[in-house]
């Protein structure tokens, strides 16, 4: 593959008639990309952000669950990923999810948790992709906005059929494919082959997105060289990072990110976001893992960690913010002295 250019990733890239501002998404991950999180990690400036994947027949019969995850907050570039296995509910919900503002509407065909796989759908749909295009076409014939579609390499290392149905999508209406370099087997132990995922380049003339373990500039320059992609999407590494999708674009300089990883305000500011989006109660369990992702990424794990357990377990709003400050003191303290020694 040709090299790439440094900046190919800050450039604007065309889902249909859609225009994303750049090359690096936010990619659905279940329990994380909540409109809280997809709203911050749109105002940094990632390209695309991506709802949790979306149960579409629990989103018909009028799960509650469901209908949040369909909510945009007036993000400009709304994306509603669906899951199903039959293609009456997907077209019900895709419609659903376009009468609420989604600018793109996302299949969800790679998802390997088992949950979802034992139900027939996420990654078990690439088993069979008769009944799966169903699904595509059913999607693609109800909605008027852009449809993509988001698969892994295949079942398995013996049957690595993602070209096959990336191209059958195409066929179909899809107007663009995302590949985690990965199979369903493999869930997400290993590594990412992003060579692989250039047999599906090669199948297919839309734009291509490589997905798993980008985690910083060099990776994603990697991958799009070794896949032959256009894009990059950005998962796990985003956890308590929600900065990074538009780090890697070049949106946000790394003096920019240093200032962000000590910010105190701006997790305030996240922890408020999901406590009026959830309530309190429901608010405060939900925003721990993120509260902890904070401060993993902080270098003073030792000196916090009696504050840390208090964090994790307290359910006074008051109390979680003042130990959040006095945590995000001892970290700006421990930066600046080792700027000093430096």
């Amino acid at each position: 593959m040709p090299e790439i250019s440094a900046n190919i990733l800050r450039q604007p890239l065309k889902i249909g008639d859609v225009e994303i501002p750049n090359r690096v998404f936010l990619a659905p991950m279940s329990g994380v990309t909540d409109l809280p999180f997809r709203k911050l990690a749109h105002d940094y400036g990632a390209g695309l952000v991506v709802s949790e994947m979306v149960a579409s027949q629990a989103l018909m019969e009028g799960e509650t669950e469901m209908q949040l995850k369909v909510l945009s907050d007036n993000i400009p570039l709304h994306v509603v990923q669906l899951a199903g296995r039959e293609a009456y509910w997907m077209g019900e919900a895709a419609k659903v999810a376009e009468a609420n503002g989604a600018n793109i509407v996302d299949i969800n065909m790679g998802c390997p948790a088992k949950r979802v796989t034992t139900g027939y759908y996420g990654s078990a749909l690439m088993r069979d992709l008769e009944h799966a295009l169903t699904l595509v076409e059913a999607v693609v014939s109800a909605v008027k906005v852009p449809v993509t579609l988001k698969m892994r390499l295949g079942g398995d290392h013996t049957s690595l059929n993602a070209p096959e149905l990336a191209k059958r999508a195409q066929e179909a209406g899809v107007q663009l494919i995302t590949v985690h370099g990965r199979t369903r087997c493999q869930f997400y132990k290993g590594t990412a082959d992003w060579d692989a995922v250039a047999a599906v380049r090669d199948a297919i003339h839309l734009p291509l997105v490589v997905n798993g373990d980008i985690c910083d500039h060099e990776t994603a320059r990697f991958a799009l060289e070794k896949s032959g992609a256009d894009a990059v999407m950005v998962g796990r590494a985003s956890y308590g990072r929600p900065w990074l999708p538009a780090h890697i674009a070049g949106v946000l300089s790394n003096e920019e990110v240093q200032k962000q990883k000590l910010d105190i305000h701006a997790v305030i500011a996240h922890h408020e976001a999901m406590l009026s989006f959830y309530g309190s109660e429901l608010g405060i369990r939900q925003a721990r893992k993120h509260l902890g992702w904070y401060m993993d990424h902080l270098p003073v794990q030792s000196s916090i960690s009696h504050l840390k357990r208090v964090i994790m377990t307290s359910f006074d709003v008051s109390e979680i913010h003042k130990h959040l400050h006095e945590v995000f003191e001892i970290a700006r303290t421990e930066a600046a002295i080792t700027e000093i020694a430096a």
